[in-house]
C-alpha cells in the first residue's frame, strides 16, 4: 500500500477558496497527481495499491461556511471521481468530526452537506469505473461507474457554472437497455438551500435534508424521469443519475 496526504486547495483562510473550488482548471492539477502516483506504482512491479490517507481540501482546519458548506461537495465528489479514475483504492476524508471540514458539525453533530454527498456516492457508485467524456463546456464535470446494483450504471454531474443550465443526452457505447425498466431513470439533484452555495443545508430534489428528532438520517429518494428526456443539470447543482442499461464492464 502506498498512502499519501493530499491538501490541494492549500490554506483554509484563503479568500479565493470558493473561486478555486469552482475553477474547472483546478482539478487538472489533482488529475496529474493521481496519474503520477499510479505511474510510480506501475513501475514498481509490485502488488502495491494507492490510498489517499488524509484529504481535507484546505489545511489549517479549512474555512467556516466553505469547507463545511454545500460548495465543498463540488470539490469532494470531484476528488472521489478523479481518485477512482486512477485506480486509487481508498480515500480517507479528514475528518468525521473536527475543524471546519468534518462530515458532521463539531457542535451539533448534524451532518454537513458532504456527509450526504458521501452517502449517495457510497450507495450509488460501484467499484468499476467507466471512461467518461463531456463535450460542450469544461464547467460540467462528469463521472460514470457501474452501479452498486448491476446491471445499471450511475452518472455523476457537477455543474460549476452559476448561470448555465446544461441539458445532457448521454450516449453509452456498447450499452444494452433493460427492456423491462429502461423507459425511466432515477435522478438525485443536490443544491444548497435557497440556492446558497455556502449553505450548511443541502436540498435533494427540492426537499431540504434534515435529521429526525432521534438523529435518524432522512431517506434519500430519487425522482423518476423518462429516459427519452435530456438530463437537466441546473446551475451550481450536483446530479446523480442511475440508468438501467447493461455494459460489458458491468456484467
Amino acid at each position: 500500500m502506498l498512502t499519501f496526504l493530499y491538501i490541494c486547495l492549500h490554506i483554509g483562510s484563503d479568500d479565493h477558496l470558493i473561486e478555486k473550488i469552482l475553477n474547472p482548471n483546478y482539478p487538472q492539477g489533482a488529475s496529474d497527481t493521481f496519474r503520477d502516483l499510479q505511474n510510480v506504482i506501475k513501475r514498481s512491479n509490485t502488488s502495491a495499491v494507492a490510498w489517499v490517507g488524509e484529504a481535507g481540501g484546505a489545511w489549517n482546519s479549512g474555512q467556516n461556511l466553505v469547507t463545511n458548506s454545500f460548495v465543498f461537495s463540488f470539490w469532494y465528489l470531484d476528488q472521489l471521481g478523479l481518485a477512482s479514475s486512477f485506480d486509487t483504492k481508498t480515500y480517507c476524508r479528514q475528518a468525521l468530526i473536527g475543524g471546519n471540514y468534518g462530515l458532521l458539525d463539531t457542535t451539533s453533530f448534524v451532518p454537513n452537506p458532504d456527509y450526504y454527498s458521501a452517502l449517495l456516492w457510497h450507495r450509488l457508485m460501484g467499484r468499476n469505473v467507466l471512461s467518461t467524456r463531456v463535450s460542450g463546456s469544461d464547467k460540467l464535470r462528469a463521472y460514470a461507474h457501474c452501479s452498486k446494483n448491476y446491471p445499471r450504471i450511475t452518472l455523476l454531474f457537477l455543474n460549476l457554472d452559476g448561470k448555465t443550465t446544461f441539458e445532457v443526452n448521454p450516449y453509452v457505447e456498447n450499452g444494452i437497455s433493460n427492456k423491462t425498466s429502461s423507459a425511466f431513470r432515477e435522478e438525485y439533484h443536490l443544491t444548497g438551500e435557497d440556492g446558497n452555495l455556502q449553505s450548511k443545508k443541502v436540498v435533494l430534489n427540492g426537499k431540504t435534508l434534515t435529521v429526525g428528532k432521534a438523529g435518524s438520517i432522512p431517506s434519500l429518494e430519487p425522482v423518476r424521469m423518462k429516459h427519452s428526456h435530456p438530463i437537466i443539470v441546473a446551475p451550481f447543482s450536483i446530479v446523480f443519475v442511475v440508468i438501467n442499461i447493461k455494459v460489458p464492464a458491468c456484467s
